[in-house]
């Protein structure tokens, strides 16, 4: 089984999460729970899957949670998309933020190929 910690990606993920806490810590109090609070959880939810992926035993259901840590880094890009037709936080930050994300989500797509290709 892997050490999700050796993973390259999973070190991408953890450092763009904690770049996206320190981009959203300004964002108007009343959406502390809203989206603040939902874009902080895809983010956090993208290092997770993939350490939860690594210890999976089947090819397939580890490709599976990599794949649901794809949709969390779409879903992380999405709100920072919102984020910037709202005006929360710099422009520049979250479209560096996005294309950060992007890479991270090549990874992904990248890592789900060689464990199903090592499956067959």
């Amino acid at each position: 089984m892997q050490d999700h910690r050796k993973l390259i990606v999973w070190q991408r993920a953890q450092e763009k999460c904690v770049e996206l806490y320190r981009f959203s810590a300004d964002f108007p109090p009343e959406e502390r729970y809203g989206m603040t609070a939902q874009l902080r959880k895809a983010a956090v939810s993208v290092g997770s899957n993939i350490a939860e992926g690594s210890k999976r035993r089947s090819p397939v259901d580890k490709a599976r949670i990599f794949n649901i840590s794809e949709s969390e880094g779409a879903e992380t890009m999405s709100v920072l998309d919102l984020a910037i037709r709202l005006g929360f936080g710099r422009k520049a930050e979250a479209e560096r933020l996005i294309l950060s994300y992007e890479e991270v989500l090549k990874m992904l797509a990248s890592l789900c190929e060689q464990v199903l290709a090592g499956a067959k």
